[in-house]
């Protein structure tokens, strides 16, 4: 939904609601997203579409796409941002490293993600711009070392650069400015701003100007111009929270490198707060064990009293040694209700919200605003309770919120 007062679009990721095939994907948004409209008293409501690998083929097939997009119009829905990180199956199984599966080193996630693009350069409305959220390059831990990390990158780039010269060619024909908004998340090969930045600078830029101006005989300084229009960041507040990164710091380092912000995707991390020798610790890992779950990776960030970080693949692991170390503080890549801000004895990074919100609100720097709680299915059953009414009460708390600032 449009919020005229702040001038940007809010809305949240469909990536909460089960389903692969393109059926199973228009059903949750008959069901669901209408309701969310309607409960949100809104006129107009942008939806924040995640299509998997399946459901974007299903969607290109026939009439699918022309229907989808009058479907749409008559429920005055629009889309304006799509999720392309989980291509495959995203709940009821065993999901953890191969969320980032197709990584950027195949043939298939840069076909995947041309794919969401044809979509979305159909379904935005005219004078907007429209993003898609992909995978940091790929899972760090599948790399043996820093050589075969570095190759990494260099495939990636030399894929993120082909989809940068296709998204101009798509402007060419359409004139609408899409984006691939690149998510750096806990153990991806993109984990911190710092990375991401470095990535950009010495890998995308250089890569994808060369390509671009051999494709189609701009000057660099113009070519650098299309891939940063094209190529930008999906500021995912969990995630740098999670490594504890100063939120106005990365902001304005992103700023400073000219790197553009897609989306800002909202979403919150669990954590235990400052700890001190007088913290019950075993209390806490016990609560912090019942969201230690089977589907998805918790990456945990420990922090010693020194400022130090010690990174753990998955909750357990970091549960394991949390009473022998007794860090000062730890967060989790749990991504909880952004309403809550705290849980017991726990805390979320809400905080970071509002910081990022607030700088937002200094100097808003896109226009695209997305909720994304995508473990409803998986939270302690005594949080889970109905979804529409959950998603309708964290839409809120941002407008609460912007509105408060």
């Amino acid at each position: 939904m449009f919020l005229q007062k702040h001038k940007a679009h809010l809305t949240y990721c469909s990536n909460i609601h089960p389903g692969e095939t393109w059926k199973d994907t228009l059903a949750n948004l008959e069901t669901y997203t209408t309701e969310v409209r309607e409960k949100m008293g809104t006129e107009h409501f942008g939806v924040g579409l995640r299509i998997s690998g399946e459901a974007s083929k299903g969607l290109l097939e026939g009439t699918e796409l022309a229907d989808f997009k009058n479907w749409l119009e008559e429920n005055n829905l629009y889309v304006f941002t799509i999720n392309g990180f989980p291509y495959g199956n995203f709940h009821s199984q065993r999901v953890k490293d191969h969320v980032h599966s197709p990584d950027w080193l195949s043939e298939e996630r840069l076909a995947y993600s041309k794919r969401l693009f044809t979509i979305l350069n159909t379904l935005l409305p005219e004078g907007m711009d429209g993003g898609v959220s992909t995978s940091p390059v790929s899972y760090r831990h599948w790399f043996e070392n820093e050589n075969s990390l570095t190759d990494a990158k260099a495939k990636g780039a030399e894929q993120i650069a082909d989809l940068a010269l296709f998204l101009h060619q798509l402007k060419q024909e359409s004139g609408k400015s899409l984006h691939l908004d690149m998510e750096p998340e806990p153990d991806g090969i993109l984990e911190t701003g710092e990375e991401f930045i470095q990535y950009y600078n010495e890998f995308i830029l250089p890569t994808a100007i060369e390509r671009i101006s051999k494709e189609t005989g701009l000057s660099a300084s113009e070519a650098e111009a299309v891939v940063r229009e094209h190529i930008q960041i999906c500021f995912d507040v969990c995630h740098f929270a999670v490594g504890f990164e100063n939120i106005d710091e990365a902001l304005q380092n992103l700023k400073e490198h000219k790197i553009k912000v897609g989306r800002i995707q909202i979403s919150a991390a669990l954590g235990t707060g400052p700890l001190n020798s007088s913290s019950d610790f075993k209390l806490i890992r016990q609560e912090l064990e019942t969201f230690d779950e089977p589907v998805y990776l918790h990456q945990a960030v420990c922090k010693d009293e020194n400022g130090g970080l010690t990174r753990y693949k998955d909750l357990g692991p970091a549960l394991a040694v949390f009473e022998a170390n007794k860090p000062a503080e730890m967060r989790t890549h749990f991504h909880v209700p952004i309403f809550l801000e705290n849980y017991k004895t726990l805390v979320s990074t809400q905080k970071a919200i509002v910081e990022t919100l607030k700088h937002w609100k200094n100097e808003p720097f896109t226009p695209h605003l997305e909720v994304e709680t995508y473990t409803w299915g998986v939270l302690p059953q005594e949080m889970q309770t109905d979804i529409v009414s959950s998603v309708c009460r964290e839409l809120q708390w941002v407008i609460d919120t912007l509105d408060r600032l």
